[in-house]
């Protein structure tokens, strides 16, 4: 008898084990299918801080949550409809986000009492009445993985490994997944070991056929694509856009473009991606440390290329030095900063956004910088092509605020067409600009305020570079008081002037009747939207509007904050953004502050945007 496919419109799965269990490889591959397929999606892979944690403890749980539908989604999803729990440490972690009726599937092998006791359950969660609110579908899955794979010439550890594969199958017959993308993808990984990808694929299809066999799944679930607008379209992290974004930069301005980094979680994908396109002239070098990285990137743009540095936090406090001398010697420079939970190392593999003060101010003197900041992970690309165009036109460093969600977290992104992309001209210097024939390498341009920018061996345009104060036409070392207040001004300015061009913000106030707005920046854009999105289907007024440029701010920012009785600024940080909105506006912004390592959900969201709007 065929069994029933039901017709869902969205689902939020999240798949949950030991740091050793695949469980990122799993989520992605289900991730990659989906998109394949054509769904819209959003993911968060969520993993243990450290490199190792001991097995099967509740510090060691990896996670990967995808939210899939028929229609446009914003966010990973608040909670998971479909649970599937490898260990009891997994359960343990994930139950409390469980909503009532939500399907767990539970690996029952590992539920051990060695392995209940190691995470504090005195009785068996699965026989205690635990889950008597969920629908529980009880799998011996290592077993039955060893099992299918009795066939095959591997040990019973590595037949033991590949549980997350069976799982995959099983997911993949569940929720009617293409299989021809994984099927090559193990083909491709394990080429090299006959043995490994014959156990991976026997788990796979293993998994499959048991969903379709097997009277514990009378149901199976059928999601169809999304209706998006026309075009070519990938799956994309944020990270991955980032490296696309800033070799679209390059090949736009025409300039080398060369990476000095670091590795660093959660950055680290940047530098290894960039590695793979030295056809497209991209240079990358991994430096011994943060200072080193960034000084080679600013050695690269005096010498005329596109100077890139990347890292996170604690790397961001050991170049802010050198960022400090590109501002003084005014060379494009462009730090990525995929911000993560700190202070120190804190939690390197969590989100926050809580570096948007160090970036504007955290260097000695008065040296402003641009700061841009992409709203999802495809707009990853976006604002790195952006921090291009500004550090190119404006002889500037420019500080890209990403964050650990964005960087690591994945939606469909549409293909641009090259032709639309910005063109970036260098403009380098070719010949002396003095009344007398000499070379002023700070005479400014009247626009933009920029300073030539002469690469070396130019004949006739040697100049004195370094980070003590410059003449304000001669480049000359200069300590005359009057010279350093006009160069502070200057430098000020310069960066003031990029208000004329960059976008106002746009608000979405439909109707124009509200009296709420709702501001964010980074990385809370798919919350705070989907958040809108509930208030409004509720009957609720609430108007939205988003930051990529946080300095300078739009040119009607001020405007736009005083047209609304009630503005609320949610952020991952304990208020920045509202400090500098009080400062620079004087507006009395109501902040919502959680620094949890996670990105806020649409629901908690919804019920704070009410609460304001119901306010007398």
């Amino acid at each position: 008898m065929a069994k029933q496919i039901e017709q869902l419109d969205r689902v939020v799965i999240r798949f949950a084990g030991d740091s050793g269990d695949g469980m990122q490889l799993t989520g992605d591959r289900f991730t990659q299918e989906t998109a394949s397929f054509g769904n819209d999606l959003s993911t968060l892979p969520n993993f243990p801080a450290e490199i190792r944690a001991p097995s099967g403890t509740l510090p060691g749980v990896s996670s990967f949550q995808l939210h899939f539908a028929d229609h446009d989604i914003m966010t990973p999803g608040d909670a998971p409809d479909v649970l599937v729990a490898m260990n009891p440490a997994a359960l343990k972690v994930n139950l409390g986000d469980l909503p009532r009726g939500a399907t767990v599937i539970v690996n029952t092998d590992e539920f051990t009492k060695r392995s209940l006791t190691k995470v504090g359950y005195t009785v068996d969660p699965l026989t205690d009445g635990t889950l008597d609110s969920f629908k529980v579908s009880a799998v011996p899955l290592t077993s039955m993985t060893v099992e299918a794979l009795a066939g095959v010439d591997i040990s019973k550890k590595d037949a033991q490994r590949a549980k997350n594969m069976f799982a995959l199958g099983l997911l993949s017959w569940m929720y009617n997944r293409p299989t021809e993308g994984t099927t090559s993808f193990l083909k491709s990984k394990f080429s090299a070991k006959p043995d490994i990808l014959a156990a991976n694929l026997t788990a796979f299809q293993a998994g499959w056929n048991f969903g379709e066999t097997t009277e514990d799944f009378a149901v199976s679930y059928e999601i169809k694509p999304a209706r998006l607008p026309a075009g070519t379209y990938r799956n994309i992290t944020g990270n991955l856009a980032t490296a696309y974004g800033l070799i679209a930069g390059s090949r736009r301005s025409g300039l080398p473009l060369f990476l000095g980094s670091y590795p660093i979680t959660p950055a680290s994908d940047i530098l290894h991606e960039l590695s793979r396109h030295k056809q497209f002239g991209v240079r990358t070098f991994q430096a011994e440390d943060e200072i080193s990285g960034v000084g080679a990137a600013l050695g690269a743009s005096f010498g005329g290329s596109l100077g890139v540095t990347t890292t996170s936090g604690p790397g961001m406090v050991l170049k802010q030095e050198t960022v400090g001398l590109a501002v003084m010697t005014e060379l494009p420079l462009v730090v990525i900063d995929v911000q993560r939970a700190g202070p120190s190392t804190g939690m390197p593999t969590k989100t926050e956004q809580t570096d948007l003060l160090m970036a504007l101010y955290g260097r000695n003197g008065e040296s402003p910088v641009p700061v841009v900041a992409p709203a999802s992970p495809a707009d990853c690309f976006d604002a790195a092509l952006e921090a291009v165009r500004i550090a190119v036109r404006y002889r500037t460093p420019v500080v890209v605020l990403s964050d650990g969600y964005l960087a690591n977290g994945s939606e469909p992104w549409r293909l641009p067409e090259v032709s639309d992309l910005p063109e970036i001209d260098p403009g380098f210097a070719t010949e002396p600009n003095g009344e007398e024939g000499d070379f002023l390498p700070y005479l400014r341009d009247e626009e933009t305020l920029a300073r030539p920018w002469a690469v070396p061996g130019t004949a006739g345009l040697e100049h004195r570079i370094g980070g003590i104060e410059k003449h304000a036409r001669s480049g000359d070392i200069s300590y005359t008081p009057s010279n350093h207040d006009l160069m502070v001004r200057t430098r000020q300015a310069k960066i003031d002037a990029i208000a004329r061009d960059i976008p106002e913000v746009e608000v979405d106030d439909p109707g124009g009747e509200a009296d709420v707005l709702v501001l964010g920046w980074g990385g809370t854009y798919g919350s705070i939207t989907a958040a809108v999105r509930r208030v409004r289907r509720a009957g609720g007024r609430v108007a939205q509007a988003h930051l990529r440029h946080l300095n300078p701010f739009p040119a009607n920012l001020g405007e736009v904050l005083r047209r609304y009785e009630r503005v609320v600024v949610p952020e991952i940080n304990l208020g920045q953004l509202s400090l500098l909105l009080r400062g620079r506006f004087l507006v009395d912004v109501i902040g919502y502050n959680k620094v949890r390592g996670l990105p806020f959900k649409a629901e908690e969201l919804a019920d704070v945007l009410q609460e304001v709007i119901d306010r007398d």
